[in-house]
């Protein structure tokens, strides 16, 4: 995977900048105190040295690092061997390395549960840190994803489309869930992703019309990034059609495997905007930071979906009561344009 991925390996490589991003992630991003233990989980596919990086800096921070390694599962979302599951429980920060994530296990849920603050860097290597944190404005980038959500919480409805066929209409939700982020309290337990995603709350029963992913889809593991599109219908929330080619057939096939209508239903739509995040990489964490992409999941677990997927849109366009947010992948609204300069984007 890293060979595909074009991953250089050497020990040296960015490593005074893997060290900056390292403190900086432990600092500022995901806040470790002094005295607490600090869990690193990390599959066999991982980077060792941003497992190492961050290790090192939690134990200069004055807390308690404790890495454990395992073996890379073969699909995303599987329990995690017992022994991690428990190590989970008992710690006060997680920080999460492996390339098939566990986020939606019941094992992640238990060590939220227990006051367990999570940091999900699925597949993250060291340039991956370094870009994505290390020389990112993260003040400036969460303003942007806040006024993201607020322009499009504030619409009846959102309406997206793109250059490949993309034509969704997503009526906003006037009483959506509470949007809380970490709130980095003593005992309370959260799950934080990568900087540089923002979502909007849709009805979802209502939103109807065709997505066009274009940039990556995963799982499953054999599809990563697109070579071509897949396009899928959308009936009250939930995907009725798969078609496209040999990469749509193996979604189609995957999707249906589980068995399970909620593995049909869109889960969430959302915004990427993560400046160190150009291009696909094939690792879906950043990907679904691609800036200007959007980002759809389906299956929500919450809803008993026994798995989930994301895709991406790399070019959207995205007018919300008839008010022009992006177009074609680029921020156009007047309250973000000056951001995107500020996050050296435009």
């Amino acid at each position: 995977m890293e060979f595909f991925i074009g991953t250089e390996m050497r020990d040296e490589y960015l490593s005074f900048e893997v060290a900056h991003a390292a403190r900086k992630t432990v600092e500022e991003v995901m806040p470790v105190k002094p005295g607490e233990n600090v869990v690193i989980t990390a599959d066999t596919s991982s980077d060792q040295r941003v497992v190492s990086a961050i290790a090192q800096a939690v134990y200069a921070i004055g807390a308690h690092p404790v890495v454990i390694w395992y073996e890379t599962q073969p699909d995303a979302q599987m329990e995690p061997p017992a022994p991690v599951a428990a190590a989970l429980k008992a710690a006060d920060v997680w920080f999460e390395f492996a390339v098939q994530y566990i986020l939606y296990t019941e094992a992640r849920k238990q060590a939220t549960a227990a006051g367990c603050r999570h940091a999900c860097y699925a597949g993250m290597d060291a340039e991956m840190l370094v870009r994505t944190i290390g020389r990112v404005d993260h003040v400036t980038m969460n303003e942007l994803g806040r006024r993201l959500r607020e322009l499009c919480m504030s619409a009846q409805a959102v309406h997206i489309t793109d250059p490949n066929g993309t034509d969704l209409i997503c009526p906003v939700d006037p009483n959506p869930p509470e949007y809380l982020p970490g709130t980095g309290q003593p005992g309370v337990g959260y799950s934080q992703m990568l900087g540089g995603q923002s979502s909007f709350s849709p009805l979802v029963e209502q939103i109807n019309g065709v997505i066009v992913f274009d940039g990556a889809i995963w799982p499953p593991a054999e599809i990563g990034p697109l070579s071509e599109p897949v396009r899928l219908t959308v009936e009250h929330g939930y995907v009725t059609k798969v078609e496209g080619g040999s990469q749509a057939r193996v979604f189609e096939r995957w999707l249906a495997k589980f068995d399970h209508p909620e593995m049909y239903r869109i889960a969430h739509i959302s915004f990427g905007f993560n400046p160190g995040v150009k291009r696909i990489t094939g690792r879906i964490v950043e990907d679904e930071r691609v800036f200007g992409c959007l980002d759809i999941g389906i299956g929500p677990q919450r809803l008993g979906a026994p798995s989930h997927t994301d895709g991406i849109i790399l070019r959207p366009s995205i007018v919300a009561d008839g008010v022009e947010i992006e177009r074609e992948g680029s921020y156009v609204h007047p309250d973000l344009v000056p951001l995107c300069r500020k996050l050296g984007v435009l």
